[in-house]
């Protein structure tokens, strides 16, 4: 038949052949190493091409940069290499199979599954094809085979030595005539003085030296040193002079030392934390295949979120993101592309694997090595712990004495009996631990006697909503030696974009493809969406990472304390703003001066205000805010890179912090007939069905901003750290729990309904309710009363009692439905983003406005979304202003939306949800943390509903 074109790189399993297959641990095939399935996809690539004439008599070399699949490569019907490894290069000399002054074929063969697909279980979508750039070069006979540029530093960590290897490859023996010269030039392009570097090919060596080998070291006197706060970059330029010309080569150089001392990891002799992410390679419509743009998109969002570090799970990523991180700054925790995870304490042991496994480590090593930004060497993930590790640890000890080794499989106790945090120091010179308790790693570090600190490999599993009790580990890591930090699980959703039946686009997860066996949406663990969006826990990170932190001194005057979090530049490219809050209103506003403060230093800064702190009435914040002088490539000028609020000593919640009663109100009346009870306070009217025993009608001038009046709410749409919910098992979970109890289904029967007079008291309306979703109705019983007091406000007092087996709930509040056109929303209390109680650091307490609409977070697997802590009031209302207000007594939190608990847990997928038209609104007294228990700890007990009774009280106001 004809051939189809496709686009290279690219996965012919994005472009209309076969499609893409989601597991986790387990294969997408029921076989066991080193066999294959009998069904096994296979791609034919066919490409003309010509040779230059100028390239005739010259070595010609095709490189392909990456394919998944075992590759085969036929230069015009004759074979001229194969390669298994995924995601490190694979070149080929063709020099003699291709002909000049005419065209050639390349014929390229993937074949998708063979044995080493079983170490590439990498927990991501399994693709196939050409997935990265295929070009050829050519050289001279003689030409640089190799170079490798180390930027080192002297022991006092101000001046420099260049050390570089050079390899020179050539066909039969080597000749005299061959020299080698070497330059290094500054960011400016002026060549650094010293003596220049030249070596005669061929020449005398040193005992162990090849032939071929020429080798430079040069000292550099103070040269502007490689971090990822300063990512001064020096150019290498190697010229081999042979008698049939030149050929040049050239490099980046970052002038750097990392070590570990005192437990400590160092750069240039100084501390820094990892503030890191891990990053698999992925886009939405290419698969594997990214475009530069996509890339630059990536490292400019991790810089505007004050993220420092990266991992490459689980292999080399695309060899431009190196590029990227050596020039905008980020330190890298390289990843040989090993994972066998189905097989996971097998392949690590078998010796059929060990050139599979010391080869992929040294193509990363050979492919890499010239990249400042990368600190570690990682031997795999998830592989178990053996001789085939110890083998590729030796390579690399060996090969690249200048940078560390990481492997979490060397200390990881699951699946290896007998090991523990402080096992594994042939593989690994770092404790880099997989999602592991807070408690457990101070505890580490505590009682340690062992030289290495401890860098998180994985932790904070961004799945959904999630990265809850992120500021917990922070505080504990900053104040606990030992601890570095670590690399949140992970960078992004992998979702792929598709259209629904409907026409609406959503993200596809694992089984969306009618790929069986999967793991369904466990791929969508992010902390952006596919399109780099951030998630609102990013948000929570870039808080926890900011690079300065403000204290509170006093208040008379008010002065703060400005700290320098940074390892090596002051804060003078910020710009310090602060403004004076009263009741979420900016009353004042000023500059900071000049943030001159050295690294690791504070500056103290007194405020002047324009009276006193206690003549403000009302709640009283300070926000302060620090943001570029000047424009980088990741930012403009102006960006905010940290914000602190503090509140001043002065402060007090006020419950009268609230907008003026917006109607006239007169005596209460009761009016009482056998469907309903009605109060009124002048213009201000409320009714309650004795059916229901429920609020069904409140507004003014008889206007009712009530749908459905609010009934006791213990339940949320499950967040996948709760339980993910298209995975069977996982009784220990929250979800599993919940559904045991049946909070997902709870009914309401009303027990008791009466009017309350007392005297000199405004009558009260009190409801009883008994709450279950099992017919057990000792499950909840919800007292409620409601007074309408002589200014029109609705006070609902809430007395939640539970039964014997009911602890550690969702949520503790009620729950209500009010008419479409409320919604306009705005808020005094946390924000601007979605938070709770486990992850609201980030925020601040203020005044915050839009619609019910934007509140919606369109996580790919739809959950509990849009909540709000630490609220003072709420006001809902319409075009014309009216509408209702809450108020807190004297704080609550809520959400609104136009979804339901039920609606959000039972759609899978984004295009599923229809939104109603009236406004569902949640208001909580108290809301269970987020924890990261989709692959991690569940939220700490300080963050659970561990309560036998909950009592709380709210307001209405009608607007």
């Amino acid at each position: 038949g004809a051939w189809s074109s496709i686009a290279v790189p690219g996965n012919w399993t994005m472009q209309g052949f076969g499609t893409p297959h989601y597991t986790n641990v387990q294969m997408p095939f029921n076989t066991v190493p080193p066999d294959v399935p009998d069904e096994n996809p296979t791609g034919i690539y066919r490409r003309m091409f010509d040779v230059p004439g100028a390239w005739s008599g010259r070595r010609i070399v095709i490189h392909f940069g990456g394919c998944e699949g075992v590759l085969y490569v036929y230069i015009n019907g004759q074979p001229a290499g194969m390669s298994k490894d995924a995601r490190t290069p694979a070149e080929f000399d063709i020099t003699r199979l291709v002909a000049a002054g005419q065209p050639n074929e390349l014929l390229a063969v993937v074949v998708q599954w063979s044995d080493a697909s079983f170490i590439e279980d990498q927990d991501h979508w399994w693709q196939a094809g050409i997935q990265r750039e295929v070009f050829l070069y050519s050289t001279g006979a003689p030409h640089l085979q190799d170079v490798f540029a180390r930027g080192d530093l002297e022991d006092n960590y101000r001046d420099g030595i260049l050390r570089v290897t050079c390899r020179i490859g050539f066909p039969g023996e080597l000749h005299g005539g061959c020299v080698v010269r070497a330059k290094l030039f500054d960011a400016r392009g002026r060549t650094v003085s010293g003596k220049p570097l030249e070596a005669q090919c061929g020449a005398a060596r040193a005992a162990g030296q090849p032939r071929n080998e020429v080798r430079f070291v040069q000292n550099v006197r103070a040269p502007q040193r490689w971090s990822a706060e300063t990512p001064h970059l020096y150019t290498l330029v190697v010229t081999l002079h042979t008698p049939q010309g030149e050929e040049h080569v050239s490099c980046q150089v970052g002038f750097r030392r990392v070590e570990i001392r005192n437990r400590t990891l160092l750069v240039n002799g100084k501390k820094v934390f990892i503030r890191g992410v891990n990053r698999h390679d992925h886009d939405d419509t290419s698969g594997k295949a990214l475009s530069r743009e996509t890339m630059e998109k990536d490292i400019r969002v991790m810089k505007q979120f004050n993220i420092n570090a990266v991992r490459t799970s689980h292999y080399p990523n695309d060899v431009y993101w190196l590029e990227l991180c050596d020039r905008h700054g980020l330190y890298v925790v390289d990843e040989a592309n090993i994972e066998s995870h189905a097989f996971y304490q097998d392949l690590c042991r078998d010796p059929r694997y060990t050139d599979a496994f010391v080869g992929r480590v040294r193509a990363m090593v050979e492919r890499d090595k010239n990249h400042p930004c990368v600190i570690f060497w990682s031997l795999g993930n998830e592989s178990g712990y053996g001789p085939n590790h110890d083998a590729a640890a030796g390579y690399v000890r060996g090969a690249d004495p200048s940078r560390l080794l990481h492997y979490e499989g060397a200390i990881s106790s699951w699946a290896n009996e007998g090991q523990t945090w402080e096992s594994g120091a042939l593989a690994t010179d770092v404790v880099c631990p997989m999602y592991p308790q807070i408690k457990d790693i101070v505890k580490w570090a505590k009682s340690t006697r062992g030289p290495r600190p401890m860098i998180m490999c994985e932790y904070s599993h961004a799945m959904g909503n999630s990265n809850g009790c992120l500021a917990d580990y922070w505080h504990a890591i900053e104040r606990t030696d030992g601890l570095q930090g670590g690399y949140i699980w992970e960078w992004i959703d992998h979702g792929i974009t598709q259209v629904a039946p409907n026409g609406r686009t959503y993200w596809a997860y694992g089984g969306d493809f009618g790929d069986e066996p999967n793991d369904a949406n466990f791929v969508a663990d992010g902390l952006v969406w596919p399109d780099r969006t951030p998630h609102p826990g990013l948000f929570e990170y870039k808080h926890l990472n900011q690079p300065v932190s403000v204290e509170l001194l006093g208040t008379r005057p008010v002065k703060i304390k400005v700290v320098n979090k940074q390892a090596f530049v002051s804060l003078e490219w910020l710009r310090g703003e602060w403004e004076l809050m009263v009741d979420g209103r900016c009353v004042q506003r000023g500059l900071l001066p000049s943030l001159a403060c050295a690294l690791g230093a504070a500056k103290t800064v007194a405020l002047k205000l324009r009276k006193p702190l206690e003549d403000f009435k009302g709640e009283v914040f300070l926000n302060v805010r620090f943001k570029q002088r000047k424009a980088t490539w990741w930012a403009p000028a102006g960006f905010e890179v940290a914000h602190q609020q503090l509140p001043l000593a002065a402060s007090r919640p006020r419950a009268a912090t609230r907008a003026a009663t917006a109607v006239e109100a007169g005596a209460i009346s009761v009016d009482e007939d056998a469907d309903t009870i009605v109060l009124r306070a002048g213009a201000v009217r409320a009714v309650f069905s004795r059916k229901t025993g429920t609020l069904v009608s409140f507004g003014a001038d008889d206007a009712n901003r009530i749908v459905a009046g609010p009934l006791l709410n213990v339940w949320r749409a499950a967040t996948d750290n709760d339980g993910i919910k298209l995975k069977g098992g996982q009784e220990w979970k929250p979800l599993r729990r919940w559904e045991k109890l049946a909070l997902d289904r709870v009914a309401h029967q009303l027990s008791g309904m009466r009017v309350v007079c007392a005297k000199h008291k405004a009558p009260c309306v009190e409801i009883t309710h008994s709450a279950s979703g099992r017919n057990e109705w000792s499950d909840f019983t919800h007292v409620h009363r409601y007074t309408l007091l002589p200014n029109g406000e609705l006070r609902v007092e809430n007395d939640v009692r539970l039964g014997r087996d009911i602890t550690d709930l969702p949520r503790v509040g009620v729950t209500m439905a009010l008419v479409p056109t409320l919604e306009r929303l705005e808020w005094y209390g946390r924000g601007p983003w979605e938070n709770y109680c486990d992850r609201k650091t980030s925020t601040i307490v203020g005044r915050f406005s839009g619609t019910v609409s934007d509140q919606y977070v369109p996580y790919i697997m739809p959950q509990e979304h849009g909540h709000k802590t630490d609220v003072r009031w709420a006001m809902l209302r319409d075009e014309a202003g009216s509408g209702v207000r809450v108020i807190g007594a004297p704080l609550f939190e809520f959400s609104a939306g136009h979804f339901t608990a039920d609606d959000l847990f039972k759609a899978k997928h984004t295009f599923e949800l229809e939104p109603r038209a009236e406004v569902i609104l949640n208001i909580d007294h108290a809301h269970r943390g987020l924890g990261t228990a989709s692959c991690g700890p569940d939220t700490l007990d300080k963050y659970k509903l561990l309560k036998r009774r909950y009592a709380f009280t709210y307001t209405l106001a009608a607007l």
